[in-house]
This record gives structure tokens, C-alpha cells and sequence, in this order.
């Protein structure tokens, strides 16, 4: 390999959250500064590198479609527009059910089912205005610290009792089970009448018109009357600024409002998690959201945060502290076993605050019960060591053990490792149990059916939950499998992971494997990370170690170090350059003459990726420049033309990879992996960008034979060790980096480990009752 100019890591940083409000393909698309002139002679890499053997090229893929979030930097970009688009959608009339329209009502369904039995729980206590159940008691429980009646660790301390089996397994007589639907009506687009009444505020407050579809989108037929007796609900508008939805509340209300306005101060309170949750958040410190609101011109952010407790716009959760003591009769005399006063003047351990939305909330709290009874409902003698002695490694034949024992088991392993979940599944296949495997993306479900050698085992996530593949419901509404295994597992959100993990039956098994070290999913949650780190299951690590150049490069990345590796067939090869134009220049070069002369890889099986959509060596630049010399042509179909690589985002965190075929009445025609796909004429500006660059994120869960990253200057501070782990990896044969980075690429990789994220689900899973499982 080509050696790496000055091993050491580039900074890493994180992307301030978008603020402008954007049109719907723009926003969330942070513009990052180039430090380069745009043009480039070419000159100087080839001074360094043979570009006919050396540089390596990956298909660009445009503006990654808004569709995830990547750790750092592109987490917020791409999820914010991902948002955005799929708000848009639900607002836009789609003439028959797609897969993501099934997947978002399942996850309705999911939400009301789960609504019902905690509001069943408990009946409503008056803690504050329209509130009751779960929210009410954590008003409770809030007051009464506040008011100093009870202590901080008196409330929350004791877990919610595990969920009651739904059905015994096995069992005789299984008592009924609410199914969980296959598919929902296609969402009604807003009616005209609606939509003028939408404008008709708008226009009266000063904000743009464009903006009416997308509240409605967000807030529903009552639109234009929300708006109009409460202004700050634009903020639910992806995009919206709390400034600008202060002017609008300035031309609506006149002197009526202020910075401390309770409808001001509740939008903020949503606003500021709404953006924790672009990020992965599930929940923000108290203390964070109250800075915020500070921020914002707050002036009693305390109070503020009080009453959009009480009046439900966010939840209120403690996490640490200790319990109660039980006092003995040691106590009673005020001493302890050794005769010794206790010391009033310990301190206790510290009691964090958390605030978070109610959808993410119940969530967590399903997921963790769901994981729960998986683990203490699955039949622990099954007997697979026949299937275990004839595993094909080491690694397998533990998975193929362990399983057997267990309802629900992590595996983590790299690329090598997905052989492992396909030995299993064909073990399990061999001795009469149904097993599916799914993955992430179409190219992992192809990956995988190879893997298994039969290609009705493997399907994909989105696939499974809408019936579109896999096995289909039971009469109960269960999955009709026994054992589920799921392939890159750091993807699931915690909405998705909860669907999912509800749709499966008693006694069934789940298997979560993927890599640790890519990037996170793009929406809220650390599903894979909390799982592995509660210990609630038994956990195999694969001994596999992924193989080649290119294998050792990304397996030292993993592990904080950027070695140079021993490459003779120029499968690693490093192409410096000075500036954005210069890195343009030569990734193009790269996927349009030196890749398919030096590899025999053809243009189209190379991926191009870098760390955000703008600036000027973003997904935007590059998509342009490639498509202007793969495949010009005067976009005649919304900006696209057949043959053009496209990225499609049917659902927020949702990337897929397809073609342009042609465009008619009903849409733009796509071929997304062999699988036909139809983009409504009114969803393709928010839902399809070009695609022969992508971000990592969106790249997470896919591989190509050749990939080409780009790392120009102004990428510096968007690079972390999660991010170079995953795009250095999407190369099976090849990886070229377009190298101006500097320093910055080691120090990235050394020194900025992933983001983290604020979540529950850890914490719920430790203290959910599962004697089976590992310690």
C-alpha cells in the first residue's frame, strides 16, 4: 500500500444541528467552508501515485438523500433532511401502500397498543392539566422532591414489572394476541381546502407558502388553526428556527407575546429534543435542555421545564441514586453493624435528570420488555451439538452453542463474521426450525443469500416488517419464524427495534449481530451498543478476522490505530491532493478511468464517499461532476435521466441504491437492487438524490467491489474513528482515498471515538428481570 501521508488522525467534530429553514431537498444539508479553489489542473497526485495503478474510484453518491445521520458532523444533516422527506411524503398522496408507509403504521399501531396498556396500569392522577397514566406520576414524583416530601431516589427506583408472556410458549391455549397489521391505508393527502387555510396563516404571519405542505404534514388537518392560536407550533416544521417562529408569533399575536409566552416555552422544550433525537438521543439532561431554553431567551428556564412537563409535551425520568434503605433494628439505635453512628454527611450518589419525548420513551420501554420476555420465554434444553460439530469455524459452531440456549444473543464481528450468522441459520434450517436472516439494505440481503445458499432465508428489515418478504404473520400476528437472526444490528433504532422485536412471538429467538465499530443508526437510539453493554444476553465474539489489506487497515482503525499495511496488488492506494477541486478532479478520474483499467471494476460498482453533502467536495460537487461524465444529460426528468445512480429514502434512516429507468404519469421508475421501485411525481424532490456519492452513514451496511473516499480539507472536523472504520470498510477489493486531510485523518482515528448518545434503553434492560440471562 501506498504509504498514508503523515499517519496521524484528523480532529473530529460534530455538526451543529441545521437551524435554516430549507426547501424540502436543501434542508438539513449543512454547507461546509472549502479552503480550496474549486479548480484543479489534476497536477501533483500523479507526481505521487500512478493513477493507472494506484487510484481507486467509488460511485458517487449525490446528496446522501438526506437519509441518515452520521456520527459527528453528517448525524444531524442527513437525518434532519431524512425527517423532512418523509414528513412530505406523509402529506403527499401515494396511489398504492409502499413498504415504508407499512413500516410507519406498524410503528403507529406499536405506539397505541403501547399507550393503551400502560393508561390500563394506572388510572389518571391529577398531577397537572390533561395528564395521566406515566406522565402524571412523573409529575408526581417531581413535585414531591420539589417540595422536599420525598427524596430523589424514593421514585423511579423500582423497574417495571416485566410484561406477562402474550403467550405461553408452547402452549395449548394461547390466549389472544392483537395482530400487528401487514399493511394501512396509503395516507390522504391534505385536501385543497386545507391546505389554503395552511397559507392563508402563513402568509398572514410572513412565512413562506412553501411551507404549507409540510405543516400539515407535521401537524395534521388542524393546521392553519393550530398555528394560528398557538405560532410557535411551526417549529414542528422541519427546518423552522426558533427565531423565525418567534417573527411569525410577532405578526400573529402582536403584544400578547413574549420570550416566557408557556406556548413559546413548550415549542422550545419539544424543539430542543426534536434535535437531541436527529443527533440519537433518546433523552437530554434536564440541564442541557434548561441551558437551551436559556439560550433562547428564557428567562425562568426551570419553570419552563416544569410546566411543559406538566402539560405533557415531554416526559421526566431520574436515572442513578440509590434506593431507600430499609431500616433495621441497627438503624433504630443509630448505629451500624461495627457500632459506628452512620455519617449523615455521606454523600449519596448523584440522581440524573433526563427529559424525552413520549414516542421514544414508550419505545425503550417496549423494546426492553420485549427483550425481556424473549430471553425468559425460549426453550433452554434444545440440543444442537450435532449442528454445532459441523459448523465450518470455530466462531460458528459458539454462535450455533449458544443460540441454542438462549432466546437472545449479540454476536459482533467484522465483514469476516457474517459467515457466522449464515452457518447458523443453515444449521437451525437443517433441523426443521424456521430461520430468516435479514439485513439492512438490499445488498446485504443478496450478500447473505449467498452466504446461506438460499435465497428465500435472507430478506431485508423493511422487507420482513411489511410482509413484503420472509414468512409472513401467524394467526396471532406474530412473525411465523423460530429464529430471526439480524445483520448489522448497530442500524436498528429504537423505534424500528421495537416493532420488530414486538412482531415476534414467544419462544421465538433473536440473534443481533453487526460490527461495533461502524457508525450508529440513523435514528434515535443505540439499540446494538445498549445491548451489548447491559449484559442481559449471552454475547459471541467472532474470532474471524476480516481478510487482505484492506481487512488489516480497517481492523487497526477499530482499534485507535492508522497503520501503513503491505499492499502488492495496489488494493489499498492513498492519492494526495492539495484542495477540494483538486480531490474532485481526481475522484472522478479515479472512478472513470483508473479503477476500471487498473481492477477491471467497472464505474457503476464503485462507491464514492465522503463526510457531508456540501462544501466543495461534498456529495453535492461530486455528484454533479461524475454525473456530467458518466452519464450527462439534461435531467429531464426532475433533475434526473435513465441510467443516472440515484439514492432513495422511502423512510427516515432508509438509503437504498438504485437506477433511474424511466419516468412517466406515475413517477420516476428505479431499480433499487433488481427490486423495481416507482417514485411518486410529488415525493421525488424530497426522496430521491443523485448517488454516485454517498455519506458513510448512508453507505453503512453495503459494500462494493471498489470504494473511493474523499477527505478533503474542510472534512476535517467531521471525521471521528467511527466514521473512517466505516467508509474505509466499504471496499471489497479496492479503496482509494483522496487524501487532504493532513494530520487530521490520525488524529481522528486515534483520538475522537463515536458520539455518544443519551439513552434508556441500558438502564431498563439492567434492571428488567431475566434470570437466564449471561452475567
Amino acid at each position: 500500500m501506498t504509504a498514508l501521508p503523515g499517519e496521524t488522525p484528523g480532529t473530529g467534530g460534530t455538526d451543529t444541528p441545521q437551524d435554516a429553514v430549507s426547501p424540502p431537498d436543501e434542508a438539513g444539508a449543512q454547507e461546509p467552508t472549502a479552503d480550496a479553489d474549486p479548480a484543479s489542473d489534476g497536477a501533483g497526485a500523479a507526481e505521487v501515485v500512478d493513477p493507472a495503478s494506484t487510484e481507486a474510484a467509488e460511485p458517487d453518491a449525490g446528496a446522501e438523500a438526506e437519509a441518515a445521520s452520521t456520527e459527528g458532523a453528517t448525524e444531524t444533516e442527513a437525518a434532519s433532511a431524512d425527517t423532512e422527506g418523509a414528513r412530505t411524503d406523509a402529506a403527499s398522496p401515494a396511489p398504492e401502500l409502499s413498504e415504508a408507509q407499512a413500516e410507519l403504521a406498524a410503528q403507529r399501531e406499536l405506539r397505541e397498543r403501547i399507550e393503551q396498556r400502560k393508561a390500563a396500569k394506572a388510572a389518571p392522577i391529577a398531577a397537572g392539566a390533561g395528564l395521566s397514566g406515566t406522565a402524571a406520576d412523573l409529575l408526581a414524583a417531581v413535585r414531591a422532591v420539589e417540595s422536599g416530601e420525598k427524596t430523589g431516589s424514593a421514585f423511579f427506583a423500582s423497574p417495571a414489572p416485566a410484561q406477562a408472556p402474550r403467550r405461553p410458549a408452547p402452549a395449548a391455549a394461547p390466549p389472544p394476541r392483537t395482530p400487528v397489521p401487514q399493511a394501512a391505508p396509503a395516507p390522504r393527502s391534505a385536501s385543497p381546502e386545507t391546505l389554503e387555510a395552511v397559507r392563508a396563516v402563513l402568509v398572514e404571519g410572513g412565512a413562506p407558502e412553501a411551507l404549507a405542505r409540510p405543516a400539515v404534514g407535521a401537524l395534521g388537518e388542524q393546521a392553519g388553526e393550530l398555528l394560528r392560536t398557538d405560532p410557535w407550533q411551526l417549529l414542528a416544521v422541519p427546518g423552522v428556527r426558533p427565531e423565525q417562529a418567534d417573527g411569525f408569533a410577532r405578526a400573529l399575536l402582536g403584544a400578547d407575546c413574549g420570550p416566557d409566552d408557556g406556548r413559546r416555552t413548550a415549542a422550545l422544550v419539544g424543539w430542543v429534543l426534536e434535535r437531541a433525537a436527529l443527533q440519537g438521543h433518546t433523552a437530554l439532561d434536564a440541564g442541557d435542555v434548561r441551558a437551551a431554553l436559556a439560550e433562547r431567551a428564557v428567562s425562568d428556564p426551570d419553570a419552563a421545564v416544569r410546566e411543559a412537563v406538566e402539560e405533557g409535551v415531554a416526559l421526566l425520568f431520574q436515572e442513578g441514586g440509590d434506593e431507600e434503605p430499609e431500616e433495621t433494628e441497627a438503624d433504630a439505635d443509630g448505629t451500624d453493624e461495627g457500632g459506628l453512628a452512620p455519617d449523615a454527611d455521606t454523600p449519596r450518589e448523584p440522581v440524573r435528570v433526563l427529559l424525552g419525548l413520549d414516542r421514544y420513551a414508550l419505545a425503550e420501554e417496549s423494546l426492553a420488555d420485549g427483550l425481556a420476555r424473549l430471553v425468559n420465554t425460549c426453550e433452554k434444553a434444545a440440543d444442537w451439538a450435532e449442528a454445532a460439530a459441523a459448523a465450518p469455524s470455530p466462531s460458528a459452531a459458539e454462535l450455533i452453542r449458544t443460540t441454542a440456549a438462549a432466546g437472545l444473543v449479540a454476536h459482533s464481528g467484522g465483514e469476516a463474521a457474517r459467515a457466522e450468522p449464515a452457518a447458523l441459520i443453515a444449521a437451525a434450517r437443517g433441523l426443521g426450525l424456521r430461520a430468516f436472516g435479514a439485513a439492512h439494505s438490499e445488498d446485504g440481503r443478496l450478500r447473505l443469500s449467498a452466504a446461506i445458499g438460499d435465497p428465500d432465508t435472507a430478506v431485508t428489515l423493511s422487507g420482513l416488517l411489511s410482509g413484503a418478504q420472509g414468512p409472513g404473520r401467524d394467526e396471532d400476528g406474530a412473525l411465523a419464524l423460530d429464529l430471526l437472526v439480524v445483520l448489522d444490528a448497530p442500524q436498528l433504532d429504537v423505534e424500528g427495534a421495537a416493532v420488530l422485536v414486538e412482531a415476534l412471538a414467544d419462544g421465538a429467538r433473536l440473534v443481533l449481530s453487526g460490527d461495533p465499530g461502524v457508525l450508529g443508526s440513523a435514528g434515535a437510539g443505540r439499540v446494538f451498543a445498549d445491548v451489548l453493554a447491559a449484559r442481559t444476553c449471552p454475547q459471541v465474539v467472532s474470532r474471524t478476522p476480516d481478510p487482505g489489506p484492506i481487512g488489516e487497515l480497517v481492523s487497526g482503525i477499530g482499534i485507535g490505530e492508522l497503520n501503513q499495511v503491505d499492499a502488492p496488488g495496489k488494493e489499498v492506494v492513498i492519492v494526495p491532493v492539495r484542495d477540494a477541486g483538486e480531490a474532485v478532479h481526481r475522484t472522478v478520474q479515479l472512478v472513470a478511468d483508473s479503477v476500471p483499467r487498473a481492477f477491471s471494476i467497472p464505474a457503476d460498482e464503485t462507491q464514492v464517499i465522503t463526510v457531508g453533502h456540501g462544501g466543495a467536495a461534498g456529495t453535492r460537487v461530486l455528484n454533479e461532476a461524475l454525473k456530467q461524465r458518466l452519464n450527462p444529460g439534461p435531467g429531464r426528468f426532475g433533475g434526473f435521466d435513465p441510467g443516472d445512480r440515484v439514492v432513495h429514502v422511502p423512510a427516515p434512516g432508509r438509503a437504498v441504491p438504485g437506477v433511474v429507468r424511466s419516468a412517466d404519469a406515475e413517477g420516476l421508475h428505479l431499480d433499487c437492487g433488481g427490486v423495481p421501485v416507482v417514485v411518486p411525481q410529488e415525493r421525488v424532490e424530497s426522496s430521491v438524490r443523485h448517488g454516485w456519492a454517498l455519506s458513510a452513514h448512508q453507505a453503512a451496511g453495503m459494500r462494493w467491489p471498489a470504494a473511493v473516499v474523499v477527505l478533503p480539507g474542510d472534512a476535517a472536523q467531521g471525521l471521528s474513528r467511527p466514521w473512517v472504520y466505516t467508509a474505509f470498510g466499504r471496499g471489497e477489493r479496492h479503496l482509494s482515498v483522496v487524501h487532504g486531510v493532513d494530520q487530521a485523518l490520525p488524529r481522528a482515528v486515534e483520538q475522537v471515538p463515536a458520539q455518544e448518545r443519551t439513552t434508556r434503553l441500558r438502564p431498563l434492560l439492567e434492571a428488567l428481570p431475566t434470570p437466564d440471562a449471561a452475567s
